[in-house]
């Protein structure tokens, strides 16, 4: 990325285009969150193209000096999501199942999940991180078996969530941390299956670059200016 005059005056909105590009560089992974955080401040100290320009020249982000990025998405309530959920859904999988015997396996980060996702360990645990996943398809089933075992499944707290395994001597929960309320857009996931002297939990809640672009939806909202109205504008 390069500027033609890169001693011209950075405007706010430019500001955080630059500042959505590297929220996106996080949650693909492309950034540690110590340099995310860095650069994040950074930009909002920016003055000139000069300077913002070095802060995504080395990131995917298409355009010229300062390109226009899409922002985040909106949620049920109006307010902003962490999760576009409209590019997040669809695409082959990459994983359907894993399968654990005195040791353990992940899925985290970015992949796709299959439609039918079977897991189980024996003697060990899992651990499936859906909360930066796409999707195969809108309703995904997550199939847990596990005997004397662990597996954990973490999911976004605004997905739609049932879980109906059955647990002897062990169990299957739900923990919610995130307050959240489903989005109409979210993909719908069902965890199911069966522990043996083991569990499987399920936790809601969002990752840290998920809670990370939150506040910084957040940080915009409040700066926005008072149009008189009793709405938030753009000034």
């Amino acid at each position: 990325m390069t500027s033609e005059n890169p001693d011209m005056r950075a405007s706010d909105a430019e500001r955080e285009r630059v500042a959505e590009a590297l929220r996106e560089a996080v949650a693909e992974g492309r950034l540690e969150m110590d340099e995310f955080e860095q650069r994040l401040d950074a930009t909002y100290k920016a003055r000139t193209h000069g300077e913002l320009v070095p802060l995504v020249s080395d990131l995917p982000v298409p355009g010229a000096a300062v390109a226009p990025v899409a922002g985040l998405a909106p949620s049920a309530r109006g307010a902003a999501s962490p999760v576009d959920w409209s590019r997040r859904i669809g695409g082959p999988a990459t994983s359907t199942g894993a399968f654990a015997f005195w040791g353990g396996f992940g899925r985290k980060g970015r992949w796709t999940v299959g439609r039918v996702f079977t897991a189980f360990a024996m003697w060990g645990g899992g651990d499936i991180d859906l909360r930066e996943a796409d999707f195969e398809d809108r309703e995904v089933v997550i199939r847990c078996f596990t005997v004397m075992g662990g597996i954990q499944v973490k999911v976004p707290p605004n997905v739609h969530l049932h879980v109906n395994g059955v647990g002897i001597m062990g169990g299957f929960d739900e923990r919610t941390k995130d307050a959240g309320e489903p989005d109409p857009d979210a993909p719908r996931v069902r965890v199911t299956g069966f522990a043996l002297m083991g569990g499987v939990g399920v936790d809601r809640k969002w990752s840290r670059a998920q809670r990370q672009r939150l506040k910084e939806a957040e940080r915009l909202r409040l700066r926005e200016p008072d149009t008189g109205d009793g709405r938030k504008g753009l000034g």
